[in-house]
């Protein structure tokens, strides 16, 4: 039995009359043995994240949009 613990969480967003098919990414890692599979609908007014973005420059772009004024 193992003794460790691995969540998989994907987004699914269906439109109206479709059905829910899973990733195959997901589907992929899951194998022999007893499994909870919980389905929750995403909360609403959900902030998105841009912390992405930020940390999406080097170092050597310090500077790089200087010119353009703001």
């Amino acid at each position: 039995m193992p003794t460790e613990t691995t969540d998989l969480t994907c987004i699914v967003e269906l439109a109206p009359g479709e059905q829910l098919r899973l990733p195959l990414e997901l589907v992929s890692k899951v194998g022999p043995g007893r499994w909870v599979v919980t389905v929750r609908p995403e909360p609403a007014g959900a902030v998105r994240r841009h912390d992405a973005f930020l940390s999406g420059y080097a170092p050597e772009d310090e500077g790089l949009y200087d010119d353009l004024g703001g």
